[in-house]
């Protein structure tokens, strides 16, 4: 856990978020600021900056982020939606530990940004 970092405090249960699941790896919430009709994350409870920090050892419990992520939103009723991981300040990445954004219930525009 990294100290001063909002998802691992929300992890652990510091900061309450509207959970739609958690186990012993990941964890998945409601995004606070959501832009689409479903909008959470689902993170490792391991803290990774970012996808650059993912290593090779990672890569399973990475996996099981991005199933948890289509089960969830598969489970919330969106047929289709989008999956978004952003590294970096330039590429809107606002809390540096590793999150997946699943968006879904509205048409998604390409590209995005």
């Amino acid at each position: 856990m990294a100290n001063d970092c909002l998802f691992c405090k929300i992890a652990n249960g510091d900061i309450p978020a509207e959970k739609l699941y958690e186990d012993d790896e990941v964890i998945a919430f409601r995004d606070i600021a959501p832009q689409a009709p479903l909008h959470f994350l689902v993170i490792p409870r391991k803290h990774l900056a970012g996808p650059a920090a993912i290593g090779a050892g990672d890569e399973a419990l990475i996996g099981k982020v991005l199933r948890v992520g289509a089960e969830l939103a598969a489970k919330n009723g969106a047929a289709s939606f989008r999956l978004v991981a952003n590294e970096g300040a330039e590429a809107g990445q606002t809390v540096f530990h590793f999150h997946l954004h699943v968006l879904g219930g509205r048409a998604m525009a390409w590209p995005p940004g």
